[in-house]
């Protein structure tokens, strides 16, 4: 199998990611998911997702959409499509799993994959972060991952912008 076919095997559909970790969690896989945008992936993305990585066996990445952005961020986001941040994050080894959704939040996929640890750049507190009651009423553990100053997706773009 190339390279590139290995990559794009790591995203999924929420429906096909559900029975996969349905299967991981069989073999007894510690299960951890995080999302976010990552509009420009960058250092500070980088670091905080193999720090991330390293608090289970499987990490998956909830992606928001473009039109989810669009919502978040305005007309002018997301500068990278879906696509292509979905592959670069697959690409990097320690992500099992990347999954795109709509919605403004990620609650639906917490809800469906019940990850053993949710985990967010620790620019958060456990009680903002969306979805925190349901991974811990179902006994999984809401972990803020030291945040990595200095980078920004939004601080990249206005360089750009500026330059």
């Amino acid at each position: 199998m190339s390279h590139l076919n290995t990559i794009q095997k790591k995203i999924f559909l929420l429906n096909e990611l559900k029975t996969q970790v349905d299967s991981w969690k069989k073999s007894e896989n510690k299960i951890v998911f995080t999302n976010g945008c990552f509009d420009i992936v960058h250092r500070g993305h980088v670091e905080v997702l193999a720090n991330t990585a390293d608090l289970g066996e499987k990490l998956i990445i909830g992606l928001n959409s473009d039109s989810s952005i669009k919502k978040l961020k305005g007309e002018n986001r997301p500068i990278v499509n879906e696509k292509s941040r979905a592959l670069l994050l697959a690409s990097l080894t320690f992500v099992d799993a990347v999954v795109l959704f709509s919605e403004e939040t990620p609650i639906n996929l917490i809800s469906t994959l019940l990850p053993a640890v949710l985990a967010k750049g620790g620019d958060y507190e456990i009680e903002t972060i969306v979805g925190h009651e349901v991974v811990q009423k179902n006994g999984g553990e809401v972990i803020l991952v030291p945040f990595v100053n200095g980078f920004s997706s939004t601080d990249i773009i206005e360089r750009i912008k500026n330059s």
